[in-house]
Order: C-alpha cells, then sequence, then structure tokens
C-alpha cells in the first residue's frame, strides 16, 4: 500500500489560489471593502471635528494609552519592512512572498502619500478644532508655495499609516488566511493610533484603509499582478 506523504507548506498556500486569487479574499470582496470605506470616509466628515474634540479631552489610562500607541508599528515604514524579512526568513518559501508583501504594504502606503500631494489638509493637532471640517481642507497643493509642498502639517489626507498596515493586513491575510483576524486587529489597532495621537482624523484613515484595500484587488486580479505573484511562490 502507497502511503500519502504530507505536502510541503507551500504547495498547499499556492493549491489555495485560483486564477491568482486566494478562495478566501477575492479581488471583489477587496473592491467591496475599498467602495465601503471611501462611502464611509465621506460619512466621516460629519462627525471629524466632534470626534477629534472628544479624543482632545479623554482621559486615557496610560497603559491603555502605551497600548495603542504601539499599534503605529504595523503601518510604519521600517517595522512593516522587519516584518516582511521575518516572514521571509520563516516561511518555506522564503524570498517569493516578498513582491506580493512589499507591493501590498509599501504600494498602499506610497499610493496614499501620493495623494497627499495633490490635496493639502491641515491635521487635527494643527487645527482650531472648532472651526468647520471644510477649513481643514487648504485646496490643491498644486498651487501652493514650494515650502508648504514638503509641510508635514497639512499631510493629513488620506493616512499613510492605514495605507500601509492596510495592504500589510491583507498581503498577510493572503499568505497565511488562519491569521487573517489577527492582521486586521493590528491593522485596526494602527488606525486607532493615528486617530488617537491627533495626526488623523477618522475620514483619513477610512480613506487610508480604503486605498490599501484597493491596491490589494489590484494584485488580486487575474490579469494583473496576483498571477505573477502565484508564479513566484511557486517557483
Amino acid at each position: 500500500m502507497l502511503q500519502t506523504l504530507p505536502r510541503p507548506a507551500s504547495t498547499l498556500v499556492i493549491a489555495a489560489h485560483h486564477g491568482g486569487r486566494h478562495e478566501g479574499l477575492r479581488a471583489g470582496q477587496l473592491l467591496l471593502a475599498a467602495g465601503v470605506l471611501l462611502a464611509l470616509a465621506a460619512a466621516a466628515l460629519a462627525i471629524d471635528m466632534p470626534l477629534a474634540r472628544a479624543v482632545t479631552a479623554l482621559d486615557i489610562p496610560y497603559d491603555f494609552r502605551h497600548f495603542v500607541r504601539l499599534g503605529e508599528a504595523f503601518g510604519w515604514g521600517g517595522t512593516v519592512g522587519l516584518i516582511i524579512l521575518a516572514a521571509a526568513i520563516l516561511d518555506p518559501r522564503g524570498w517569493r512572498i516578498v513582491p506580493r508583501l512589499a507591493v501590498l504594504s509599501f504600494g498602499s502606503g506610497l499610493l496614499a502619500d501620493g495623494v497627499k500631494l495633490i490635496i493639502a489638509r491641515r491635521r487635527p493637532v494643527m487645527t482650531d478644532l472648532d472651526s468647520s471640517v471644510w477649513e481643514t481642507f487648504l485646496g490643491w497643493r498644486a498651487a501652493m508655495s514650494h515650502t508648504d509642498l514638503h509641510d508635514d502639517a497639512i499631510q493629513s489626507f488620506p493616512s499613510g499609516h492605514a495605507a500601509t498596515a492596510t495592504g500589510l493586513a491583507v498581503a498577510l491575510a493572503i499568505l497565511y488566511p488562519r491569521g487573517r483576524w489577527l492582521f486586521a486587529g493590528l491593522a485596526l489597532l494602527a488606525v486607532v493610533q493615528r486617530i488617537e495621537v491627533e495626526a488623523h482624523y477618522l475620514s483619513d484613515v477610512l480613506a487610508g484603509a480604503a486605498v490599501g484595500c484597493l491596491v490589494g484587488a489590484l494584485c488580486q486580479l487575474d490579469f494583473g499582478l496576483g498571477r505573477r505573484f502565484v508564479q513566484w511562490e511557486r517557483t
């Protein structure tokens, strides 16, 4: 009698893909998530200022505040690089998983940063929170002076940390579906941290998360990067 040998972990992961998509996280689902998040971001404009005032007035216990602020690491480029390095070392596929992780995380962050160069919005910490939400938007950055273009204080929309964290969570969930809720929780913690430190409004982080889902969807399309990712991971 022939004994059935267990398949390598890399083969099992590849078998879970169909046409460049993971069965549990399809491009259509990610596109839907991006659309919902964008709609929520638009709706959140109505509560951006009251929420920002409430966050400023909150007396958060030190330990809980410290825990929330650790969430920034999941959306910060340096830590993301270390996470990708750890995955490449521990995963049997090695460096072959790096393109997917790098494109979805850093690509999402770069796309969000690109939007920042178009739309100028003042961060909550630099804003009179009793003003109108529309006063936080300063217009098109192309019409501003060269000095203003590099002013971090007007780079609130969308959140690059939220985009990077969401893109990383999507990539990790595709590669390691059993941990998808953990990755989603870490991305959520990163989003909450950006609001807690008054770096972003609610609409900023929702828009950033939408960018991460959009990049994830594009990378999962059959005719796009998804097929190439599966080929890279198989070889």
